[in-house]
């Protein structure tokens, strides 16, 4: 028997339909771990994957056209990194992807009925946490990086006087790509942005001090002694450019706010929202309601001498798909490699999860 006890457990690494999204949930490297250890592995043609799918076939992955994973066995597990396609379907497979349903988000009602008329499940990646309630498989260094990367292109934007600070955003080959582009972009300007991270001592946060870090910016860390007090916090607005990278509960301070942002001495000019919960009740930069886009990256919050403009990108990531793809997939694979458990452990958990809102419906 190959190593450990996958049997022929079965994984269909589907394409990812939302526009501009070029990750991969697992990466040829890991693949390979997988097959080996006895899993097989389906792999969808995709017209925007970072990764070309011959790096996949060479393996001995089966590949199959883009969006046929209704059709893949029912004992399938569907393994995605962003939202289904829209549909009405009943969902039939177990699917594993970050699904976005557990929060009231908007449609969750209708995406949980759609398990439910199917009989299918969710195990969600957001859900996938280690006996310690710790996430074992996350982006979010690399969301922080490119929420602090895409602020400073946004802060550059400003500087030239560009309408908008920034009309749209592409992904990178590579993250020294993007550091050389961006470093080019600084140097014409003698006066730098300083930037405050707030929840820089997690894995977003640490992504966004780093960079900013590379780029040689004066950076402030806060993290959770900084906001304990509660607000308001005076002291964002003298930064201009401030990164969130704290999830939005209902714990959670109002970081920036309406009466905040209307102070005579504000030198804010660019908020990077790398936690993206506009919808929530809990959202703690209650100034905006809507997501952004690659396409249309920027809302304009305040307009004038000292502009404020804002970002909350939902798949920043994307902006470096390769390493992203990369950094996850390494922390995926130890955890796929116990899905021939699907009700134990890591697994276990995130069901109990997904059955416990099955309840509200």
């Amino acid at each position: 028997m190959p190593i450990g006890s996958a049997l022929t457990t079965s994984i269909w690494i589907r394409a990812e339909h939302k526009t501009n999204e070029r990750r991969v949930a697992v990466v040829p490297e890991d693949a390979s771990t997988l097959l080996k250890a006895g899993f097989k592995l389906t792999i969808e043609k995709s017209n925007q994957r970072a990764i070309p799918i011959e790096e996949y076939e060479r393996l001995g992955c089966a590949i199959v056209a883009e969006g046929t994973w209704p059709d893949a066995p029912a004992d399938t597990f569907i393994l995605g990194v962003k939202e289904l396609p829209k549909s009405d379907s009943d969902l039939i497979h177990r699917h594993i992807y970050f699904g976005h349903v557990f929060k009231d988000q908007p449609g969750w009602q209708h995406t949980l009925a759609r398990f439910n008329s199917g009989g299918g499940t969710l195990y969600d990646l957001e859900c996938l946490v280690d006996d310690n309630n710790r996430r074992v498989a996350a982006f979010g260094y690399w969301a922080g990086f490119a929420g602090a990367a895409s602020a400073v292109m946004v802060w550059c934007g400003q500087q030239a006087d560009c309408k908008p600070p920034l009309d749209k955003l592409q992904s990178y080959a590579n993250v020294n790509i993007l550091l050389e582009e961006l470093a080019a972009k600084l140097n014409v300007y003698q006066r730098k942005p300083s930037m405050v991270v707030i929840g820089a001592l997690g894995r977003s946060g640490s992504g966004a001090v780093d960079l900013a870090e590379k780029l040689s910016l004066k950076v402030s860390k806060w993290d959770m002694a900084e906001t304990a007090s509660g607000g308001p916090f005076p002291e964002l607005q003298q930064h201009s450019i401030f990164v969130n990278c704290i999830l939005a509960t209902k714990d959670c301070p109002r970081f920036v706010t309406n009466e905040d942002i209307n102070a005579k001495n504000r030198h804010l000019s660019v908020i990077s929202d790398v936690s993206c919960d506009p919808e929530s009740i809990y959202n703690p930069i209650p100034i905006y309601d809507q997501c952004t886009t690659f396409n249309n990256p920027v809302i304009s919050i305040l307009q004038g001498e000292v502009p404020l403009d804002l970002i909350a990108i939902d798949h920043l990531p994307s902006l470096l798909p390769l390493e992203a793809s990369q950094d996850y997939s390494t922390q995926l694979s130890k955890a796929l490699i116990s899905l021939n458990r699907p009700e134990a452990g890591i697994w276990g958990r995130a069901l109990a999860e997904f059955t416990k809102n099955m309840d509200r419906i």
